[in-house]
């Protein structure tokens, strides 16, 4: 909606004004995109020159919200003919808008100022209080594709990345080094997601995981030994460990907690580009979920489903991958869980002594078995999901990214059935949070407390 209004078929320049979410740490400043307006320009269709004029009444709502709420503005506007700088007449203009903006803001965080060039590329630049321009490290659109404006570096080729560079070219290859990707669980699906991503070349990996190594799951987790056993090492040390030993250059940072205890970790995962829930809880996958929605990052979410026959032998084996992005379904909206199921869940998490024979929504049903042998299930789910995710930076496939939403594979009757974003409702309550940001409480849930 907003490329469209942007890029005018009549070639003149265009303008639109968002009302931001924040989120702030030491290391980061981001503006979250929560509502847009589309400025009806006022051109003199006689005028020879492509000069933009329009007033600010149509956004003085937003100016009144700023001056209530930690919120920011973003002002972007297109350069048709492809000029890709901010002109003089763009500093007159900023200048004269975010003068008003600091007038009305409660606080001295920035606003920012982008431009849209025809190819759909955006660049841009914050404005703090002094009203000096700094230029924008990275935009990100996450939508049916994901998009980062980032400034590439010209790192040569290394030999690893050959054939990646030869399937997907240099840029998607260059893309995935600056990336940061958040991995929750790192265990069953986890641990082949990341040994995936570790040697695609991603930049860095954020792992959340709260438990150790036990010889129970030495027979999913890659990289891991009998001796991590005996040590209880925890497994996001170990994967970690094995990942500077791999040493082709992705840097780790690693949580060993639960999300619901851990508020830092949970601003780690914001600070990702892209986030792999690899958990089979119903309350881990609501509050990714909810974060990927208030912060606006794309999630895929994975889950394997064996259904045991009651005899000792298995009757179907079911994997599914799901990519979510800000306002579209949800997991609930897809059916994944209900509302009740979430509650139980929540209330298994906090009194487990009174819920003795309420089991999580694993993916074992009916079996009294914790850890199943299905390395190569998870291990065909990950690259499902993975190869998804390669085809959300670098469209690969004949049908467009939407029909993707959804994978299910069936690996007994050996089929996958996609279904597109279309198939399914829109989740109209995260809707509505989506791009909001940094708010109190956090996520709007009291019991997450830093």
């Amino acid at each position: 909606m907003m490329k469209k209004h942007l890029l005018r078929e009549d070639g003149r320049e265009a303008i639109a004004v968002a009302l931001c979410g924040r989120y702030s740490s030491r290391q980061s400043e981001m503006l979250l995109v929560h509502d847009v307006t589309l400025i009806q320009s006022e051109q003199d269709e006689d005028s020879t020159d492509f000069i933009l004029h329009w007033k600010t009444a149509p956004v003085h709502k937003y100016f009144e919200l700023i001056s209530k709420r930690k919120m920011g503005l973003l002002k972007i506007h297109s350069h048709p003919g492809g000029y890709g700088q901010f002109s003089a007449i763009d500093d007159i203009s900023d200048y004269d808008f975010f003068t008003s903006a600091f007038g009305w803001a409660i606080n001295d965080q920035p606003h920012a100022s982008a431009v849209m060039l025809p190819n759909g590329e955006i660049f841009g630049r914050f404005f703090f209080s002094d009203l000096k321009p700094n230029p924008i490290d990275k935009t990100t659109i996450s939508g049916d594709q994901i998009l980062n404006f980032v400034k590439l570096n010209n790192t040569s080729q290394v030999d690893f990345a050959l054939r990646t560079i030869q399937a997907f070219g240099d840029k998607t290859y260059q893309y995935l080094s600056g990336l940061s990707v958040g991995i929750v669980g790192c265990s069953g699906t986890g641990s082949p997601v990341i040994e995936q991503l570790v040697r695609l070349g991603v930049g860095k990996v954020v792992l959340v995981d709260p438990d150790v190594i036990e010889t129970k799951n030495l027979n999913r987790i890659l990289n891991t030994t009998k001796k991590d056993a005996q040590l209880k090492k925890p497994k996001v040390v170990a994967i970690t460990e094995a990942i500077n030993t791999i040493g082709l250059g992705t840097a780790v940072e690693k949580y060993q907690t639960n999300l619901y205890d851990d508020v830092y970790a949970l601003k780690a995962l914001i600070e990702c580009d892209v986030i792999f829930g690899c958990v089979d809880s119903v309350d881990g996958r609501y509050l990714l979920n909810q974060l990927c929605s208030f912060y606006l990052i794309p999630y895929f979410d994975l889950g394997v489903s064996l259904e045991a026959d009651g005899k000792g032998g298995i009757n179907k084996i079911c994997g599914s991958v799901h990519y979510l992005q800000p306002c579209k379904s949800s997991l609930i909206t897809r059916g994944v869980y209900t509302i009740e199921d979430l509650k139980a869940a929540s209330q298994f998490r906090k009194n487990p002594e009174e819920f003795g024979t309420l089991r999580k929504s694993a993916y074992i049903k009916n079996v009294n078995v914790n850890s199943p042998a299905v390395i190569s299930v998870n291990m065909q789910i990950a690259s499902q999901a993975v190869n998804e995710f390669l085809n959300r930076i670098h469209p690969f496939r004949a049908e467009h990214p939407s029909y993707y939403a959804l994978s299910t594979i069936d690996i007994t009757e050996n089929y996958i059935v996609n279904s597109r974003e279309d198939d399914f409702s829109i989740d109209n309550y995260l809707t509505k949070r989506a791009g909001k940001g940094d708010v109190n409480p956090f996520l709007e849930m009291s019991e997450l407390c830093e």
